[in-house]
Parts: C-alpha cells; structure tokens; sequence
C-alpha cells in the first residue's frame, strides 16, 4: 500500500512517541509499503528507504512542540492539517494512518478519498488533559471524549499500545477491529557489556557504588516527586548508592533539583539531561537498579520494555500503568508512597543475589515474547484488516 501518515509529533525526537512512529513506520516498509509521513517542521531527518517526510510550516513565534496538550499545537495542528490535505490531493493513497488527535482529520480525509483509515491510538485523548494537568474543564473533556469517539467508530481498525486502551475501544465500539502492538521494539538496546565502567569515570560515579537508573520524561505524571523523596530515605540506609537521572529538560531538571535540595536527597543524584537514544545502552550496563516511579495513567512507559530486556531490577510502582505488563515475579512492585517505594529500592540493593534473579526472568521474558518477530507479525495483521476488514490468524498465536 501508499501510505499517508499523519503525526501531530516533532519527527524525529527521541522521546515516546515519536519513536513509536519511527518503528511503526520501519515496520511498514519492511512490509513492503511506502510512507508520506505529514508532520511537524521541528525534529531530525530519518532516511529510510520508502519513506518521505513532508513536514508543516512553522507557525510565528512557535519554536517546539512538548509534550502532551498545549495551546501552541492549535495553530501547529492547523498548519498540519492543511499540509495533509495538500497531500491527499496531491497523490493518490491507498490508505491514512493517522497518530493521536491527527486522526480526526486522517478520518475526514480517508471519507472523502475512499480509502480505509488506521487510528494509530497512543493514549486516551480526553485523559491526557488530566495527565498533563492541561485543564480540568468538562466541557474540553466531553470534547475531546467526542473526537476519540467518533475517530474509534470511523477507523476501519485501531492500533492501541496497551491493554488498557484495547478495553477503551471496546468499551466505545466492540465492532471496530482492534491490534494490540506493544511498544517494545521502540525502546532502544540492550546493555553494552563493558560500557558501564566508562560512563562511571564520566559521571564521577565510584566504581563500587551502587546505581539506581531512571530513563525519561521529566514531566509530572512521572512521579519524580516520589523518587526524590524516596531517595532521601534509601540515602539514609544506603549513603553509598547514586542516583542517575537522565532526562528531563534544562528548566524541567531545576524543578526536580530543587525538590531533591528540599528532600535532601540532591548530594545521592546524578543529574545527565536528555540522552540520545544510542547512549542510554552505556547508562543501562553502569545500573545495578532501573526504577519507573510513575504516579498517574495508565499507558505502558516505553521505557519499561527496554528495562526488561537489561535483565537488571526494576522497581516500578504498583499501578495500572506497570502491571499490564510487569508482574512479582519479574519486577519489585510496590505501592506509590515514599515509604513503600523506598523499601523497593533497598531491598534490590540488600539481596542482589535475589534481585539478579528478578532481572534475569524479566530478560527471558523479554526475549519469549517482546520481539521484533511478533511486533511484524501484529502489523501484518492490522494492515490486513485495512485492505480485506478482516485479519487472518497470525501463526504462534500472535493473532
């Protein structure tokens, strides 16, 4: 097939996603089609073989897209919207595939040219107004909640991320074919053997101190202050352990800094800003201990699948947003407070035999089921729902 592709995201950044679009689209041409991808002006150049990227003008005085709602992607979604009917018109598609709130005009678009739609659905639309504290309106929510309707009801199959989502479609339109692809191949590589040593020198991080990772956004449903505050306590027992946290923007960094200072946990923290991707693999082999201390929603972090597949310990927060794919056997889960979570991390340090052991299952299980074999194999099958409206059975129970 010809693809049009919608994507309201900066492409390419390496933040959730933006690389859940990138092996989307990887996955796609692998396949066997080809890709216009609509987008926004910021971002770096991806060649790949099939693809073409035209990106929308830049509106006056917008110079970045962040993350989750915001007024600057109003005038940005307009300018995207007018760059895609330029490309519906231009040429002639066999399908659009559209990313978050780019799917209402995907919708409107396929309608008037004929062809089938795929909503690529990344997260609720009207939860991420809570999410990201954007507005609490119920008017704004009833809005947003009519636009992820009608996009669900007018797609000939939807793409959902995770299970929780899956059951979201459902509950609005059983009929509307839904492919759970799990983000897993969009989270990076694994540890570098070797590299960890390295990146120690680098950070000043002594040799024999224990390291306690976090990769990510820094924004508030992370759950950044629960880390800090769980730090102060894990510093108490555990003086020697270091903190890294890569990620976070410079201004966003400040913030956490001085909740740290307030805590008194900031001389345990390693503070290493927005990594690139191809970097993170060193920062995984100097870990002894991953954690996700997320607090809010209900999407897998992208993060959690490369945490899996480093065979190190995750500590992560007992909530919806882990525990569709994280179990007891495979991760230290533990309630969201500051006690509870700092328990986790102790004991991770306090029985690295048991907690090796944790890591291992979870690597295992990483390689039985988060492969790059069945992310294809779940594409293949909501591309056929695109071109027949209905899927054959996927071979290894994949369907």
């Amino acid at each position: 097939m010809k693809i049009l592709m919608i994507a309201p995201e900066p492409f390419f950044e390496p933040r959730g996603t933006p690389f859940s679009e990138y092996h989307r689209i990887r996955a796609l041409l692998e396949l066997g089609h080809t890709v216009d991808l609509v987008t926004y002006p910021f971002g770096q150049d991806v060649a790949l073989a099939g693809l073409r990227v035209f990106r929308c003008a830049r509106p006056p005085f917008i110079h970045e897209a962040r993350i989750g709602p915001s007024f600057s992607k109003i005038p940005l979604d307009a300018a995207l919207t007018a760059t895609a009917i330029r490309r519906a018109l231009s040429e002639r598609y066999d399908a659009i595939h559209s990313h978050e709130e780019g799917s209402v005009i995907g919708v409107v678009l396929a309608a008037i040219l004929g062809v089938p739609h795929l909503y690529d659905m990344h997260s609720s639309l009207p939860q991420q107004l809570t999410n990201f504290a954007f507005s609490r309106s119920r008017l704004l929510i009833r809005i947003f909640s009519w636009m992820e309707q009608f996009v669900i009801r007018h797609s000939r199959v939807v793409v959902v991320i995770c299970r929780h989502l899956e059951e979201t479609v459902r509950a609005i339109d059983a009929s509307v074919p839904v492919v759970l692809i799990e983000n897993a191949p969009g989270s990076g590589d694994t540890p570098l053997p070797g590299s960890g040593a390295t990146l120690r020198a680098e950070w000043g991080l002594p040799f024999d101190a224990p390291v306690v990772l976090y990769t990510g956004t820094f924004e508030s449903y992370q759950g950044l202050d629960l880390l800090c505050a769980a730090i102060a306590r894990v510093a108490s027992v555990r003086p020697d352990a270091r903190f890294v946290l890569a990620g976070g923007r410079r201004e966003q960094i400040d913030v956490v800094r001085e909740l740290a200072c307030a805590c008194g946990a900031d001389d345990s923290i390693v503070f290493a800003g927005q990594r690139p991707a191809a970097d993170i693999p060193r920062f995984l082999d100097a870990a002894d201990v991953l954690v996700s201390p997320r607090s809010t929603g209900t999407n897998t972090p992208l993060k959690i699948y490369q945490y899996l597949r480093s065979g190190r310990p995750i500590v992560a927060t007992r909530l919806l947003t882990h525990t569709q794919v994280l179990t007891d056997d495979i991760a230290i889960l533990t309630e969201p407070t500051t006690d509870a979570f700092a328990e986790g991390i102790l004991s991770a340090l306090a029985d690295p035999i048991r907690a090796r052991e944790i890591g291992e299952r979870a690597r295992r299980l990483a390689e039985a089921k988060y492969t790059y074999d069945a992310y294809l194999a779940h594409t293949r099958r909501a591309c056929a729902f695109l071109t027949n409206g209905a899927a054959p059975q996927a071979a290894g129970g994949l369907a």
